[in-house]
């Protein structure tokens, strides 16, 4: 079952204006998952992730964005098991606890960024009993977009491409409904 919300790539522009910022809009109707593979085989090649990350439904984003960390880093991060622990669980406790996490994280770490992305994903951003500020509309998937591209980028030089097309693999077979699961790519 696919979990594509998009008929159009245009139309995930139209929803998330920012997006512009990462990747190119498509200049004629296409097809969203036709466009990632587009955008896989153009410059600059992390387009394909930011654009995978908004065209998620956010749940879905930070699954895969915990895929693609946890195929680079096995070693569990407490923002990756947050992250995990929300998805299993979309609890406002859970979402609270991840937010705190990765506001009091050095975010250079991509479990910090998935952490952040799972505060992000609904709710209010400060105390309960504070005026409700949401998060902007694109913020959770911009979060899942960091916590990736530096995944990818934590790996060597010459992997980080072969890492980067891995994700973006994984990520077209996700939102066509299998599973988020990443293939490590091969290397000589």
């Amino acid at each position: 079952m696919s979990r594509i919300r998009f008929t159009d790539a245009a139309d995930v522009f139209a929803a998330y204006p920012q997006l512009e910022h990462f990747a190119k809009r498509p200049t004629v109707p296409r097809a969203p998952l036709d466009y990632v593979r587009d955008l896989m085989s153009l410059p600059p090649p992390p387009a394909a992730l930011a654009f995978l990350a908004h065209l998620l439904p956010r749940r879905e984003a930070i699954w895969w964005g915990r895929q693609c960390v946890s195929a680079i880093s096995p070693a569990p991060e407490p923002g990756v098991q947050l992250a995990q622990r929300w998805v299993r669980d979309p609890d406002e406790a859970l979402r609270r606890e991840a937010l705190a996490y990765s506001q009091a994280s050095d975010l250079k770490a991509p479990g910090a960024w998935l952490a952040r992305a799972v505060g992000y994903s609904g709710g209010s951003l400060v105390a309960p009993d504070q005026p409700v500020t949401l998060p902007a509309p694109d913020a959770c998937a911009q979060a899942v977009n960091a916590a990736v591209v530096l995944a990818a980028t934590a790996a060597p030089a010459t992997a980080v491409l072969p890492w980067i097309r891995a994700f973006a693999e994984a990520g077209i077979r996700f939102a066509q409904g299998e599973e988020a699961r990443v293939v490590a790519p091969a290397f000589p």
